[in-house]
C-alpha cells in the first residue's frame, strides 16, 4: 500500500466513525423526544396509544380526587374549554393544587381516554408557568403578561 492509500484509509475509517456516532446520537433524540400538547390540542390529534407525551395546563377546579396509597386522578384543563382525565401513581410536588399550572408526562393506554402519567410538575411560584404552556397560551392568544392588567 502507498503512502496516499494509507492516509485515504485513516481519512474514509474517521469519517466512518463521526457517521456512525452522529446517527447513534439522531436515534437516541428520536427516541426521547416527549411532545407537548394542551387538553384542546388532545382532541384534534390522533394519538397512538402509548406514545408518551408531555401535557400540560391547569389541574381542574374540585377535579382531584385521591385514591387509595399514592393513587391520584384530577382533570388537566385549558382556557379554551379542553379537559383530559389524569391518573397518577407516585408523590406529587408540594405545589401540586387545583387551579395551578401543570405539566404531565406519560400516554395514553389503548382502549382508555384516562391519561396515565408518571411524572407530575407543578408550577413553583404566582408568576411562574412552564415555557411550553405559555408558548401554547400565547399562540391562542390567551397568554396575558403580568404588567399588562394595569
Amino acid at each position: 500500500m502507498t503512502r496516499k492509500q494509507k492516509r485515504l484509509v485513516v481519512i474514509g475509517g474517521g469519517m466512518s466513525f463521526i457517521l456512525a456516532a452522529v446517527l447513534l446520537v439522531m436515534f437516541a433524540f428520536s427516541q426521547s423526544v416527549a411532545y407537548f400538547y394542551m387538553p384542546s390540542d388532545i382532541a384534534n390529534t390522533h394519538l397512538t396509544p402509548g406514545t408518551r407525551i408531555r401535557l400540560g395546563g391547569l389541574v381542574g377546579e374540585g377535579s382531584v380526587v385521591r385514591g387509595t396509597g399514592s393513587a391520584v386522578r384530577f382533570a388537566v384543563t385549558d382556557p379554551n374549554g379542553g379537559v383530559v382525565r389524569v391518573r397518577f401513581a407516585g408523590i406529587l410536588p408540594d405545589l401540586f393544587r387545583e387551579g395551578q399550572g401543570v405539566v404531565t408526562e406519560g400516554s395514553f393506554q389503548a382502549g382508555s381516554e384516562v391519561f396515565t402519567a408518571d411524572t407530575v410538575l407543578a408550577k413553583h411560584d404566582e408568576k411562574y408557568m412552564p415555557k411550553d404552556v405559555a408558548d401554547k397560551l400565547k399562540e391562542q392568544g390567551l397568554w396575558q403578561h403580568a404588567g399588562a392588567a394595569q
